[in-house]
């Protein structure tokens, strides 16, 4: 097997290196942060397939924020919310979730910050994310926010993995494969 996974994204091309999770598992490890011009075609490339309005963007800690960052500023949006990964000295009634994710081998947790709950209470919520795969994260993100009132309306993100491709609930540019 090649020690690397060649991704095309529309006009882009990355190589990305296979990382085994496992004895019968292996990703192709796609790591938004810090390649800016990816994070911008793939915003502007949302933007044109995001049709229904939204109030604000969600996303998780770390690798969503950039996209949620540059998608936000394409759709015109002035704010959008994100989930921690940990409760920070600075929230107020933070509501915390566990999550299972294909890519962590160690228990995780979403945060959302109580004052980020008020916000989107009431309002149509775009999760967003780089990566849907299992689809753990996108779960409890939405458990989230729907607890604190928010209607998600869509589910996006750059890349599906592996069995997420096949969904039709969800909205991404192109799909990545699994590796045994």
């Amino acid at each position: 097997m090649s020690e690397y996974y060649e991704l095309k994204l529309g006009e882009l091309t990355r190589k990305l290196p296979l990382i085994r999770l496992n004895p019968t598992l292996t990703i192709a490890s796609f790591v938004l942060l810090g390649d800016a011009e990816l994070t911008h075609y793939a915003a502007q490339k949302l933007t044109e397939q995001i049709k229904e309005p939204f109030d604000y963007i969600v996303t998780m800690e770390s690798k969503g924020v950039p996209l949620a960052q540059e998608l936000s500023y394409c759709m015109g949006k002035k704010r959008y919310i994100v989930l921690r990964k940990k409760v920070k000295d600075y929230m107020k009634n933070p509501r915390v979730l566990s999550v299972n994710a294909i890519t962590s081998s160690q228990d995780q947790v979403l945060v959302l910050d109580g004052e980020d709950a008020q916000i989107i209470a009431g309002k149509k919520i775009l999760l967003l994310d780089d990566v849907i795969s299992s689809g753990g994260s996108m779960i409890t993100a939405k458990k989230l926010v729907e607890d604190a009132g928010g209607q998600v309306i869509l589910q996006a993100a750059i890349l599906a993995e592996g069995e997420a491709s096949e969904r039709k609930d969800i909205l991404y540019l192109e799909r990545l494969p699994l590796f045994d």
